[in-house]
Parts: C-alpha cells; sequence; structure tokens
C-alpha cells in the first residue's frame, strides 16, 4: 500500500479539532505527520459525508465520513474503557458517532436515548446507543479493529485486532475484569475525579466522573469530584446547555428536552449531569474555572478537598467514605454481599 494511499482520521465527533502541538501529542510520533495525511473529521461539512440510509430498528439517518465509507481498508482504532452512555468505549463507536455526520450524532444523542436505563456505564445489552452503533457498522458493510486497554499508569496492557464486532467484545471481556469493582456497600460520601489530564482538562468531561459512581452514593449523599477544568467550561453549544440548566433547573430543563428528534450539540452532556443531581449533593473542587463558569455548573464549588470531605462525614454522621481516584475509568457497582 503507498503511503500516499494512507490516511488517519481523527473521530472528533462533534468536538473540536485537534490541531498543532495537541495533534502531534495525540499522533505520538512525528513520522506519522511527515509520511501519510492525517485528517480531523469535521461532523458539519456536509460535502464531506455520504448517505447510507436509514437503521433498520429506530430510523436514524447514517452519514458517515466519505473518506471511511470509500475507503478500501477501513481500521478503526480505539481505546476500550468505561463510557457512561455508550457502555464501553472503542470498536463501533469510532465509527458512529466518531467520524459521523451531525444528523447522526445529534439523533441517538436525543433525550429519549440518554434517559434510556440501558444507556450506562459497563452495559453493552439493550443499550440503545450500542444497539445502533453495531447497526451503522452494519450498514458500512464492516470493519477492522484495533483495540487497545491500558493500566493505571496508561501503558498498554491488552492490544488485539480483527473483526470489529467482536474483537471488541474480546477486549470489553478483558477491560471489565478491572475496570468494573463490585462493591458491597453504599456510601453517603464519595470522592471521585474526572481520571487526571487530558480527559479533566474540561467541566464538559468533568460529568463522567460525577455518573461513574453513582452505584454506590447513597440517596441524599455527598458526591464530591476533583477536576483540573483548565480550558474551562467546553463548547459554546456546552455553555449554553448548561445556562438553561442554571435558569431552568433540572425538572425544567429535562421538560424542555423531551421529545426532541435531535439533541442540540453538546446538550446531552447536560443532561447525563441530571443523574448525579438527581441521586445527592454534588461538590466540585476545582482551579480552573472563573467565577462565571463555575456559576454554570450547576453544582456547588468548594474551595478545600479536605474541608468538604469533612463537612459531608460530620453532616451524615458517618465516618465511612468511598474514594474513585481514577474517575471514570474505574466504576463501582453496587453489589449485595
Amino acid at each position: 500500500m503507498p503511503r500516499a494511499g494512507i490516511t488517519v482520521l481523527v473521530a472528533t465527533g462533534l468536538h473540536r479539532p485537534n490541531e498543532g502541538s495537541e495533534l502531534a501529542e495525540l499522533v505520538g510520533d512525528p513520522w506519522v505527520l511527515e509520511t501519510v495525511t492525517v485528517a480531523n473529521h469535521d461532523a458539519r461539512a456536509d460535502e464531506d459525508h455520504v448517505l447510507l440510509g436509514r437503521t433498520p430498528g429506530r430510523g436514524t439517518v447514517v452519514r458517515l465520513d466519505r473518506r471511511l465509507v470509500e475507503a478500501d481498508l477501513k481500521i478503526a482504532t480505539g481505546l476500550v474503557e468505561p463510557h457512561f452512555m455508550a457502555g464501553w468505549s472503542g470498536g463501533r463507536k469510532v465509527i458512529a458517532p466518531g467520524v459521523a455526520h451531525a444528523e447522526t450524532i445529534t439523533t441517538f444523542h436525543n433525550a429519549a436515548f440518554m434517559a434510556h436505563p440501558r444507556a450506562a456505564n459497563c452495559v453493552l445489552d439493550g443499550n440503545p446507543l450500542h444497539e445502533e452503533q453495531l447497526a451503522i457498522v452494519s450498514m458500512l458493510g464492516g470493519a477492522l479493529a484495533l483495540n487497545t486497554v491500558i493500566d493505571d499508569r496508561r501503558r498498554p496492557a491488552f492490544v488485539n485486532f480483527g473483526e470489529i464486532v467482536q474483537s471488541h467484545l474480546r477486549a470489553v471481556d478483558f477491560a471489565a475484569a478491572y475496570a468494573r469493582v463490585p462493591v458491597g456497600r453504599r456510601f453517603q460520601t464519595v470522592v471521585t475525579s474526572a481520571a487526571g489530564y487530558p480527559l479533566d482538562s474540561t467541566y464538559y468531561q468533568t460529568v463522567k466522573g460525577m455518573v461513574g459512581p453513582l452505584d454506590i452514593l447513597e440517596p441524599g449523599g455527598d458526591l464530591i469530584v476533583a477536576s483540573a477544568c483548565a480550558e474551562g467550561m467546553g463548547s459554546k453549544h456546552y455553555v449554553e446547555a448548561q445556562r438553561r440548566l442554571v435558569d431552568l433547573g433540572a425538572d425544567g430543563f429535562a421538560s424542555s428536552i423531551a421529545g426532541k428528534p435531535h439533541a442540540d450539540i453538546d446538550e446531552w452532556q447536560t443532561q447525563m449531569q441530571l443523574k448525579p443531581m438527581r441521586v445527592g449533593r454534588v461538590r466540585l473542587y476545582t482551579d480552573g474555572l472563573e467565577a462565571h463558569d463555575a456559576a454554570l455548573t450547576g453544582v456547588e464549588r468548594v474551595t478545600d478537598l479536605t474541608t468538604a470531605i469533612a463537612d459531608s462525614m460530620a453532616r451524615h454522621r458517618d465516618p465511612r467514605v468511598a474514594f474513585v481516584p481514577e474517575g471514570p475509568y474505574v466504576v463501582p457497582v453496587h453489589e449485595e454481599a
């Protein structure tokens, strides 16, 4: 295969492109950037997408990046880890939403999909997002996948290659043994994180850390999350969704998005934040947000992590605290002994 025939397509979904030094860090090897084509997917560029039809089950309009659709050899490379909507990242998720058109992405990120009880961490069976992703892969005609799982030091712990659906499931089986942790009780105080750099660069991504440990949070308890948020809130679309959350309240925001066939860009993350807000009190420790941005989080901000933990222990008269330092990468699951 000639080098000129190889394209590395960065699966941005509806997120901003990776450019400059960030792209170099993402790719990891200057030889790649100098030798083959490296391009960002743009979900809003209509001419860059091919219409494949509608999914047979739910009728989602499927438009995918032309560079993938027309490629002779299609390989999805992805990290397999828990995902709070799609169950697990990687594999089919690299294709949709990774290189899908905005119309496709906003359909299976609408309120009905997000509110489904099976659209949750470490869940594939019955997960409507996963089912749509499998249907889209089938409409594409299949693909291959290089799947990776990393350890707590972010070193490769598992790598496999093969047909995209089955190879991804094998990687999930490996990752689940470490990422899904049974816990015999619930806690009034849960302390978690957004997993550190680069995932905790924005408040948008911090929501994943809030949702991850919900199964072990006692109703009415305190969920304390630490996140750098060095890049601020996230996209302007997300900021607007958060502004609506603050203005309307949790119930008002939920009512405003119910029944919409297409979600507004990034409002699905605000919808997911409703989950921890409905279970307990969410408290955020960060030094990366200005006061006007912190007001848009919709949660309580704390300035001292130790004091926040002590306050929660005293409020609930319970010294037992659950710590989840690896944020959304480790999902505690309540299972009675």
